[in-house]
């Protein structure tokens, strides 16, 4: 997708896209750095966007692991739905529905959680759904990684998982932040 195809597409849905600008090199190779691939089965990716970071996701992973990728954004899904990747699943829902698609696809917890729901934009509430209906999916030991643009919602990360690990990533419009949290 073009930079202006996204701003565009960000302009209108600010609320759900959350930022005007795709994520740099420097911010998605930030989020996958955490994931260990040789393990991962089961990855959901909430908040894909236009699959900027899908897409490194997919080259990281090994052939009988598996991608679902939350979108709310029907433009996006669209998107999304052209990178034609067998082990991608598209799903045209809120994160806050994830065990729903988890259990019809016989997957009892997910390894790695990778985010980028904007969750300042969102009711408090619903971020806390979202939040928690994750750490449920989680295995013991899986993380949740999370990318924000301050450190508002931090609180939110310690009383669901009762840890974070902050990551900052300056190369990307704007600089970010990278919220890591392991189910314990």
């Amino acid at each position: 997708m073009s930079t202006m195809g996204f701003f565009r597409e960000s302009i209108k849905n600010i609320k759900t896209v959350g930022t005007l600008t795709r994520s740099s090199k420097f911010l998605c190779k930030g989020m996958v750095r955490h994931v260990d691939f040789n393990q991962a089965r089961s990855i959901v990716e909430l908040g894909a966007g236009d699959g900027v970071i899908t897409e490194y996701i997919l080259k990281g992973m090994k052939k009988d692991s598996q991608l679902l990728s939350f979108e709310v954004n029907e433009f996006f899904c669209k998107k999304l739905r052209k990178i034609g990747h067998p082990q991608l699943h598209v799903i045209e829902d809120s994160a806050e529905n994830i065990r729903q698609y988890l259990d019809q696809l016989n997957i009892r917890e997910v390894d790695y959680i990778i985010s980028a729901v904007p969750f300042v934009a969102l009711p408090d509430d619903l971020s806390y759904r979202i939040v928690e209906e994750s750490h449920k999916a989680l295995k013991k030991g899986g993380l949740f990684i999370q990318v924000h643009y301050s450190l508002l919602m931090k609180k939110m990360y310690e009383n669901v998982f009762g840890n974070v690990d902050v990551n900052f990533v300056p190369l990307n419009i704007p600089p970010a932040f990278v919220l890591v949290s392991e189910k314990r």
